[in-house]
């Protein structure tokens, strides 16, 4: 049985990946974190969830409990994620983090560190997204520079990055396979007399509103014709499903910093 230990245990996919954690037969919760001055600090998890006494108090850091686990499901803010990281490699313990929004500089750092740790970093842990992905890139490459990519992402009113992490790896899968710099290339917004669209231009357009769990809309338009690649969330549970079969893959890995592409075995296909 893998033993897991969710960080973010009392935020909206941590508690979903708990609820999932408790049905699952492979892989098993073992202690659950989150920051300081939490009021869930010192409760048992299950009963602040209402899923019952599960006899796993929530700890206020992540050394006080990881070895406890086999694994890290980390589902945080990007700050916090690189710290984890670096914990779970001073312990030995592979980990699986969900969160958005690193830097150019925290991703440099997390490549460093992942060297020496077993991690699976993905912007979005959805089984359809990232097929979604694996699609984007081969319809770029067919239809190349004759078509204007437009990106647009929506979520729910309490997400504090944008674009979404996801909107992001898709506009960057798209660019790369496109020859582009996205530095160079990415539009993030469009008012008043901006003149005409570039051709080697790559819109990405954020919506914040409500509560919606996620939806991302990749548009080729072309001469006459447009195509149009769709992907909604429904619940955070497809995420929350991801993020676990994840964990169950990654402990049986070498060190090195893996992405669900990998984990679903889609690498290179």
């Amino acid at each position: 049985m893998i033993k897991a230990i969710v960080t973010g245990a009392g935020g909206r996919m941590g508690g979903r990946i708990i609820s999932l954690l408790s049905e699952d037969r492979e892989i098993k919760l073992a202690g659950a974190v989150e920051q300081k001055g939490h009021a869930a600090i010192g409760q048992d998890i299950g009963e602040k969830l209402g899923l019952g006494k599960t006899g796993v108090l929530v700890d206020d850091n992540l050394v006080a409990c990881i070895e406890k686990g086999d694994v890290v499901i980390d589902f945080t803010h990007h700050e916090v994620s690189v710290g984890h990281l670096e914990v779970a490699r001073e312990k030995g313990r592979a980990i699986v983090i969900g969160s958005t929004g690193f830097t150019a500089d925290e991703m440099t750092r997390i490549k460093k560190i992942a060297a020496g740790a077993r991690c699976v970093l993905s912007p979005n842990m959805s089984i359809g997204v990232n097929v979604m992905f694996k699609v984007l890139e081969y319809v770029a490459g067919i239809l190349g520079d004759d078509y204007n990519v437009e990106i647009v992402e929506a979520h729910h009113n309490l997400k504090k990055d944008a674009p979404s992490g996801t909107a992001m790896k898709m506009a960057q899968i798209i660019s790369e396979k496109l020859g582009r710099d996205l530095e160079k290339v990415g539009v993030f917004a469009r008012k008043g007399m901006v003149g005409e669209r570039t051709k080697s231009e790559i819109g990405i357009q954020t919506l914040r509103a409500g509560d919606i769990v996620g939806e991302h809309t990749v548009m080729f338009g072309g001469a006459g014709e447009r195509l149009e690649f769709i992907h909604r969330a429904h619940s955070r549970d497809n995420f929350a499903r991801g993020a676990i079969l994840a964990a169950k893959w990654i402990v049986n890995q070498k060190n090195g910093l893996y992405d669900m592409q990998d984990v679903l075995g889609m690498r290179g296909k």
